[in-house]
């Protein structure tokens, strides 16, 4: 019985690995390209800084469901990607937080395209993480 629902855990872990990865596609990959290509700069780096933010805590929630589904089979090495990922994808939350800018005289821009390039990095980046977590957690690992 135990081992059952050791194997069904990490086969859940890893389909929500699977979700978590095609979600940081669509998210960093599909609405940037079409939000550059159908809408101007200014509104289409708005709406990418946008999803990128809202969609990076729901990721977040998905991860931290395969630590914990990992963790349950047995899979320690899923469970460690997962719950790095899901800390990288929080990041996104920090990266593209709203700041007071500290020393910058009246009148002076932000620079809001270094936020959103590092917010797509990060992404990437902790997309591939969880890819991995998804592979770990199907061999059960």
């Amino acid at each position: 019985m135990i081992e059952q629902l050791q194997t069904f855990a990490t086969a859940l872990a890893a389909l929500l690995s699977g979700v978590a990865v095609g979600a940081t596609y669509v998210a960093a990959r599909a609405v940037p390209q079409e939000a550059f290509e159908h809408m101007d700069y200014t509104r289409a780096d708005r709406h990418v800084r946008y999803v990128l933010n809202s969609c990076s805590t729901a990721i977040a929630g998905i991860l931290l469901a395969v630590t914990a589904l990992s963790i349950l089979g047995g899979a320690f090495g899923a469970a460690t990607l997962g719950a790095l990922a899901a800390f990288g994808f929080f990041s996104n939350r920090w990266t593209l937080s709203r700041r007071k800018p500290r020393t910058a005289p009246p009148g002076t821009k932000r620079k809001l395209k270094s936020q959103r390039v590092v917010a797509f990095s990060l992404s990437i980046l902790f997309g591939g993480v969880a890819l991995v977590a998804g592979v770990l957690a199907a061999l059960g690992v």
